[in-house]
């Protein structure tokens, strides 16, 4: 039952320079130890960094839009509780004409706007009002103004309905109906000829009645910076689901697959790609549904019931139908690759044999992951709080807007304000970037710890058993091996893990980046034109990427030869690299297809995942309300990584078969 580097690892030299065949040497001392300070030190960095998050951030900037007063939506504050008001309003129509011309000085973010509970709508036989937050000699309490709709015209004296005429409040006419697009009131440019008959009668100033109207406020919402709100605020507000499809259903199927294995050895090879299949063309045909090409399901950025004959454009609907073709030719690949490996499945079969024998003997392995699981679980649960507050954590600051007239009505001072009236803004500034980079960085840099601590653990754990020729009693494997597998991690060997794991992280983190300035070139049609620049643009690329599979390659067999030898990371590189090469015939014919069928498995524990959270997200829960997800993209995304990763720890182990 050994396999084809069996005979060769076991002639390897101890930590302490002995030979001897086929038996773990506990003879170690502590590695990498300055690496292992880092890590600790990068923990410590990690809190500080999330602290200033929790100190300065609030998730609800995400969602909400600011008031003319720098009061977010939906957030109670100290002079005014606006708690269950979420909606932004544009108060003054043509302050959100102007702000939509190409060569005007308004700007939508110093358009007065104030916060609402539903979006207001135009009557057929009168006029209605939106009015100004009642204070000063409007002796209104904030839930009295909601119930009267907003409006306290009849209470004001006639110089504020003069004032009111011209458009500078304290109230102001609801000429063009509006509908609730991601908790902003969307105005629709289709004027009401009632209201505005009426307001023409009472003498009130010209409003423009053009497009321009809609599409400002269109262009605000669908900008980038507004999408990635969005788009961060969703995982947020989906935080069942991704303990549910990226937590417990991983964990749930993972282990199921891994009893699959013990008990049906034979047909698992045919199962999982078959299986692999079926959920790719299962996730597809669910992007198809949130594309509009399949049914009416289609992603939509209006909240509510609405006229159906209205539609709204959102950068999200792009986003999905992308992500569609691209499933689409994703699926077709894997659909021709699963013909083409069909013969090649069946040597897969004596690869499994092997790890269904050991997880009939050696049965700690099916539970031992679920100690790193439980450690990672901890981690993103506070790193994804960490995260929503980062990403919210910029300062609430004034525009500058001295040269647009924003001037208003002011219940406090009596008189019409033309001093600081200008809107609000959420300001980023570096540091807040590169905190956000430096969060994001920690988060793959612990993933790939633990993943790699797991690997070490169980590769320890499975040598013993190796060694013993497939003998769980024999007295060369100590006392629960897992057990003993971890301790020697956790006293001697942690500082190579972590010089591991940060050596992935980092060459992932250059790709990243490289491949951000590649797109950024792109965009800005700067890509070489010349035949030789786009060959070494290309070329380049695909170096990277396979410089990255081999450190991710060499990174993987280096974890079991510390796990054996104990020696340090490099030196276990050197070894493993060595034993592959020379043994790289007689390995590759069967570890390459096996590693298919393992890595298929993982992919099929992360679809189901990806399609369970389709279904979650589906529901009228997050369809609707304060709850509603802009687009399930990145949620089901998040749902398919966590799936990937549980799925990771639970079966990293067959590699060390």
């Amino acid at each position: 039952m050994r396999g084809p580097l069996g005979a060769v690892i076991g002639r390897y030299t101890s930590s302490d320079g002995s030979e001897k065949d086929g038996i773990i040497k506990h003879n170690r001392k502590c590695r990498d130890i300055t690496f292992l300070i880092i890590f600790i030190a990068f923990w410590v960095s990690m809190i500080v960094n999330s602290s200033f998050g929790f100190n300065q951030g609030n998730p609800l900037r995400l969602t909400y839009g600011l008031d003319y007063e720098g009061n977010v939506c939906g957030s109670n504050h100290r002079h005014r509780d606006l708690t269950k008001l979420e909606l932004r309003y544009w108060l003054n129509p043509n302050q959100v004409y102007e702000s939509g011309l190409k060569d005007g000085e308004h700007k939508l973010a110093n358009a007065r706007s104030i916060c609402l509970l539903d979006c207001p709508a135009p009557s057929d036989d009168t006029l209605n009002w939106v009015c100004d937050y009642p204070d000063g000699e409007i002796r209104l309490k904030m839930g009295d103004w909601v119930d009267r709709n907003y409006d306290y015209f009849e209470f004001l004296t006639p110089e504020m309905r003069n004032s009111s005429l011209q458009l500078q409040g304290p109230c102001y006419p609801i000429i063009f109906p509006s509908v609730n697009v991601y908790w902003s009131c969307q105005y629709i440019a289709r004027a009401s000829n009632s209201s505005l008959r009426h307001w023409q009668q009472m003498g009130g100033v010209n409003i423009q009645e053009d497009m321009i109207i809609d599409k400002s406020i269109r262009r605000s919402l669908n900008s980038r910076a507004s999408v990635l709100k969005r788009y961060v605020a969703d995982i947020g507000k989906s935080w069942p689901v991704l303990i549910v499809c990226g937590g417990l259903v991983p964990l749930f199927l993972s282990i199921v697959w891994l009893l699959l294995i013990r008990h049906f050895v034979a047909a698992m090879p045919w199962i999982t790609v078959v299986l692999f299949n079926m959920l790719l063309i299962s996730v597809t045909i669910f992007y198809y549904l949130k594309a509009g090409w399949i049914g009416n399901d289609a992603v939509t950025p209006i909240i509510g019931e609405h006229d159906p004959y209205f539609h709204v454009y959102g950068r999200e609907l792009t986003h999905v139908r992308g992500v569609a073709i691209l499933m689409t030719f994703i699926s077709v690949v894997a659909i021709l690759t699963s013909i083409a490996i069909i013969r090649r499945i069946l040597m897969a079969t004596s690869v499994l044999k092997v790890a269904a024998k050991v997880i009939g003997e050696v049965q700690a392995l099916i539970i031992f992951p679920a100690i790193p699981y439980a450690m990672l679980a901890i981690f993103y649960m506070f790193w994804l709080s960490a995260a929503l507050h980062l990403f919210s954590s910029g300062q609430v600051v004034q525009n500058n807007c001295n040269n647009t007239n924003c001037c208003a009505y002011d219940l406090v001072l009596k008189k019409v304000n033309c001093d600081r009236c200008c809107g609000y803004s959420i300001r980023y500034t570096p540091h807040i970037t590169i905190a956000i980079f430096f969060h994001l960085f920690g988060c793959y840099w612990a993933t790939q710890f633990f993943v790699a601590s797991s690997a070490t653990v169980i590769a320890g754990s499975v040598a013993s058993y190796y060694w013993a020729q497939g003998e769980a009693a024999s007295p060369e494997i100590p006392f629960l091996p897992v057990f003993a597998s971890m301790k020697r991690l956790a006293r001697y060997n942690l500082g190579s893990v972590a010089l591991g794991s940060l050596v992935v992280s980092f060459v992932e983190s250059v790709r990243f980046i490289l491949e951000a300035i590649r797109r950024k070139t792109k965009v800005r049609g700067t890509t070489p034109d010349h035949w030789l620049g786009r060959m070494g643009h290309y070329t380049s690329r695909g170096c990277l990427k396979s410089v990255e599979w081999t450190i991710k390659s060499v990174n993987r067999n280096a974890y079991i030869m510390i796990a054996i030898t104990g020696k340090s990371f490099c030196k276990s590189s050197a070894i493993a690299t060595e034993l592959i090469i020379n043994n790289i015939m007689r390995i590759g014919k069967v570890n390459v297809i096996g590693d298919v069928i393992l890595f298929l498995g993982k992919l099929c524990v992360s679809l189901f995942s990806a399609l369970f959270g389709f279904l979650m997200l589906d529901s009228h829960k997050y369809r609707s309300s304060h709850n509603k997800v802009s687009s399930p993209l990145l949620p089901v995304l998040a749902c398919w990584a966590l799936g990937y990763v549980v799925a990771t720890l639970f079966l990293r182990w067959l590699r060390c078969r």
